[in-house]
């Protein structure tokens, strides 16, 4: 069964960001990272974001979800059949097809079983962003006409697998777009992957700012496209509640004194006033910040970073948001 969501409540989670935050495997957080993440931001969390990637062990994650659970939150899963966290490319082994045809069957099942037994509340999304090419479950990478299809029938595969094989009953599903089609084709548009409300249960969304602190990156705003987004999804699935599953703007952009979308702390604060007020975002139920920093290259201060705790700019514009907001979920 889903989790119980209630009405007038915007629920609060985090991915706290990696330890090797150059990989890009997004898999080793800590208690200790959302510690700080809980401590910058002033509230705590009602879930922590982490991915799980079948190229280190295709084990369920057991160890990263007790002591999540063991905070008070939802270990909120990613789960990445992928061989590699090379982007983009086609992953040489975790095809749609392959998939499809059921090769993978016996460790989803094997997965499931333990997540059954962990007997807590998962959440769990597979397809990240699927209407994105970074990554290799995107049509382009399989068939492009056919990899909608293909993607919509292996959701579906691994969720009758989890469900019924597995009985995990326990997991609420997720279905993650981003805020825009990439490529910019008919065979690509997210409406194309829904595998359909059997086998769903909620909506996410990926919505970022500047995510490069470069004097040519992009600074794109956040309202207008988290509403085309949300209504987009809530298209989709009437029924189903929407998540604000990732978004975030890097630190230090060399435009910020000039483009007011280049600064994160300003983009952040837009961000959470349409988020908390809800007038356009109606079906929205929960956010989560992308806490994360990165290498782009050999100059630091070309740095991507997006961590509460290194500014506080960025911090204050959260506290003054959250801390004695009595509609933020802390726990479901």
């Amino acid at each position: 069964m889903p989790i119980h969501l209630e009405p007038n409540v915007i629920y609060h989670g985090v991915f706290p960001g990696g330890l090797d935050a150059s990989s890009g495997s997004e898999d080793e957080i800590t208690p200790q990272l959302v510690d700080q993440y809980e401590t910058a931001a002033g509230r705590r969390v009602a879930w922590v974001y982490f991915s799980h990637n079948w190229y280190r062990s295709r084990e369920f994650p057991l160890d990263k979800v007790n002591w999540i659970s063991a905070r008070g939150a939802v270990p909120f899963i990613r789960l990445m059949l992928r061989s590699s966290s090379d982007n983009p490319t086609p992953d040489p082994e975790f095809t749609l097809s392959n998939i499809n045809n059921g090769r993978y069957d016996s460790d989803i099942r094997a997965w499931a079983v333990r997540a059954r037994e962990f007997a807590r509340p998962l959440i769990v999304e597979w397809g990240t962003e699927v209407n994105g090419q970074w990554f290799a479950w995107n049509a382009k990478w399989n068939g492009e006409e056919q990899g909608a299809e293909r993607f919509r029938n292996a959701y579906r595969r691994i969720v009758n697998i989890m469900r019924n094989d597995g009985h995990a009953d326990n997991i609420t599903w997720v279905f993650h777009g981003n805020d825009n089609d990439d490529p910019e084709t008919s065979w690509n548009t997210l409406e194309r992957y829904y595998p359909g409300d059997d086998f769903v249960d909620w909506l996410g969304m990926s919505v970022y700012g500047a995510q490069m602190p470069f004097e040519n990156e992009d600074c794109p705003p956040f309202s207008q496209r988290a509403i085309e987004l949300h209504n987009r999804l809530h298209s989709i699935a009437r029924s189903k509640p929407i998540f604000l599953l990732e978004f975030g703007a890097t630190l230090n952009h060399p435009n910020a004194n000039t483009d007011p979308q280049c600064d994160a702390a300003g983009w952040a604060d837009t961000a959470l006033r349409e988020v908390l007020e809800r007038n356009n975002l109606p079906m929205l139920h929960g956010f989560s910040w992308w806490n994360e920093t990165w290498e782009n290259d050999e100059e630091s201060a070309h740095n991507t970073d997006m961590r509460l705790q290194s500014s506080s700019a960025l911090r204050n514009v959260f506290r003054r948001h959250l801390v004695g907001n009595a509609r933020i979920g802390e726990r479901f």
